[in-house]
């Protein structure tokens, strides 16, 4: 199903009109309150300079104070009446504003600014945490990508017509009318948004925002996973906080550019990550992908770096519009430029909301996010200051973008070796994206949580690499020892804790072993996959399954999953080629295969059994 078929439906359509005036709002806000203080009041260059510091400040704070108070509320209370209350708060703060604009206050205006700080952080724990409850799995993709593709345009546009409200004749008026115009819209959608219950009602809550802030980030830390992913985020963060602060002094400096050519630049970004975004669903196939993340880090990297080659001295000319500006030579380079760091970042940060919501308990989601939500708040205090530093020690605007780059790949290629899965999934995704089209059935038969046991027929060397990139889960594969020696799959088998396996005869020591380990990591609630062929078939057809799997069940009964491949005898990596002394070449690149998942079985089930399941599901190959 398309993502876009979402926005017709009641259970996720309303969420996301609030959610796409909530950030249009927020930016109409602060980009009217910019021009007022900036341009309206008269105040000298001091001023300003003391207000411009002043805001983030003010935004942010919320963040620290209340994050873990609004991560409590969200998992106790229920997630549709909360939206409800916050779109009446955040009603008040724009009557606030619109007093503040008539005033002329920047007090009032400060106050109102760190009202939505606060909005902000009560919202964000319900916006991640109320998508797994009203989107399937396969969907869980494309809403963030919708998500994010919204909030980024909505950015956009809402600091234009902030603006321009403000910079019209109306004045004042006119910013009033739009700002508390589009919280009343945000408080009429928010009536449509279905009834979510509480994932966690009895939830004792905890006052001293202190402690409660330790015990959420303790949450966000208790999966490994989960909690890298979290630092992606905040690392993601960190970059575009960087890179966007610096934008109209950029613009002016080095690019030439007045109003327009700002716009332009925010709004290549803004389309970028929206694009970026939304090709998410379609690069991982309606599953979570965390494959793309290193690919989005690479390109955030690489365009980074070419930005910089692009134009890093100041230009022959001054104040052009940008038409003017899109028409100069070498200016396309840079457009191009800014707007695949936004489908690369676009890449790196959908797959990682979707993996902290794919991955945390229901109970503990919202909590989790308000840890997330934490973290980021440090990331963007640290991005401040440290563009604040290195443009201090005498770099220049596209030196600090090189090094931002640069750093950006130290930083991730750190993460990938904390959490190799990620490198390991890119690894895989690529793989099977280049050879393959893989058509998937039944999976969501396989438990979201918990132990259990797939078994599958054994088709070609390719089989784990289709597997694992299309379960959501991670997958411990049971793999003959020989297979570690391969390049490339080595790494891929090491990084996905494969357990390996030896014959009896071969190997008695390496074969126990690997029946610890599989006891082991069925205890610990993992999934399983077993091959019980015991090898590749030889002839296409599946061989009788070995009793090494009762043996495994004796020990530890958990559910069975059949699994069933099709397609793959006629592959480049079968034993097909090899009997027939032909070289492994391929005959057809993206070939469709299948993978179909059968109804659980019980864990007392024989060899057999599961043989008679596994053939059921393959059925009759051409």
């Amino acid at each position: 199903m398309s993502q876009f078929r979402l926005l017709g439906k009641r259970r996720f359509a309303p969420f996301f009109a609030v959610q796409s005036l909530a950030a249009f709002n927020d930016n109409a806000f602060r980009n009217a309150t910019i021009v007022l203080v900036g341009f309206q009041l008269g105040l000298t260059t001091s001023q300003i300079g003391f207000y411009s510091n002043l805001a983030p400040a003010l935004f942010i704070l919320p963040f620290f104070l209340f994050s873990a108070s609004a991560g409590q509320l969200a998992e106790k209370y229920e997630k549709h009446a909360l939206i409800r209350w916050v779109k009446v708060f955040e009603i008040a703060a724009m009557c606030v504003a619109a007093w503040g604009f008539y005033a002329r206050s920047p007090v009032l205006l400060f106050v109102v600014l760190f009202l939505m700080g606060l909005h902000s952080t009560v919202f964000g724990p319900i916006k991640y945490a109320i998508l797994p409850q009203v989107l399937h799995r396969e969907e869980l993709v494309g809403g963030n990508a919708l998500v994010e593709t919204g909030t980024s345009i909505a950015i956009l546009v809402g600091m234009i017509a902030g603006g321009a409200a403000m910079a019209s004749h109306s004045g004042w008026m006119a910013a009033a009318a739009l700002v508390i115009g589009v919280a009343l819209l945000g408080l009429i959608a928010s009536f449509a948004i279905p009834r979510v219950p509480a994932a966690a009602p009895n939830l004792k809550f905890n006052w001293n925002f202190i402690t409660e802030s330790g015990r959420v980030l303790k949450l966000a830390a208790r999966q490994r996973a989960v909690f890298n992913s979290i630092l992606g985020i905040s690392w993601f963060w960190f970059f575009g906080g960087v890179v966007t602060a610096q934008l109209p002094n950029y613009t002016r400096l080095y690019l030439g550019g007045g109003a327009s050519v700002e716009i332009l630049v925010l709004a290549l970004f803004s389309i970028g990550v929206g694009i970026g975004s939304l090709l998410c669903e379609r690069l991982s196939g309606h599953k979570v992908e965390i494959g793309l993340v290193p690919l989005g880090a690479f390109g955030m990297t690489v365009f980074g770096i070419l930005l910089y080659f692009a134009r890093h001295t100041a230009p022959g000319y001054g104040e052009i519009d940008w038409l003017a500006f899109l028409g100069t030579p070498g200016n396309g380079w840079i457009a191009l430029d800014l707007a695949l760091i936004g489908l690369f970042a676009g890449f790196f940060i959908v797959p990682l909301f979707a993996l902290v919501q794919s991955r945390t308990p229901q109970g503990e989601l919202s909590r989790v996010i308000a840890g997330n939500n934490i973290i980021n708040a440090v990331f963007l205090v640290a991005a401040a200051v440290f563009a604040f530093g290195m443009l201090a020690a005498g770099l220049t605007i596209p030196q600090l973008f090189l090094v931002t780059a640069l750093l950006n790949a130290v930083v991730t290629l750190w993460i990938f070796l904390l959490v190799p899965e990620f490198l390991m999934r890119f690894v895989d995704w690529l793989l099977i994206s280049v050879l393959y089209r893989v058509r998937t059935t039944g999976l969501d038969k396989i438990p979201d949580e918990g132990a259990a046991l797939l078994v599958c027929n054994h088709v070609s060397f390719m089989d784990a690499l289709i597997i694992m990139g299309s379960v959501r889960r991670p997958v411990r594969f049971v793999m003959h020892y020989k297979i570690f020696r391969v390049p490339v799959l080595s790494f891929v088998f090491r990084a996905a804790k494969a357990i390996p396996i030896a014959g009896g005869k071969e190997n008695p020591k390496l074969m126990a072993r690997a029946f610890d380990e599989i006891d082991a990591a069925l205890a610990e609630g993992e999934l399983v996959c077993i091959f019980p062929e015991g090898g590749l078939t030889l002839d296409g057809e599946i061989a009788p399954f070995r009793p090494g799997v009762e043996r495994v069940l004796e020990r530890r009964p958990v559910p069975v999953i059949p699994l069933a491949l099709r397609g793959l005898w006629h592959g480049m990596w079968s034993r097909r080629d090899s009997m027939l002394g032909r070289a492994r070449l391929p005959r057809r690149f993206r070939a469709r295969i299948e993978l179909a998942a059968g109804a659980p079985m019980d864990g007392t089930s024989n060899a057999q059994q599961m043989e008679q399941a596994v053939r059921a599901l393959r059925g009759v190959e051409a």
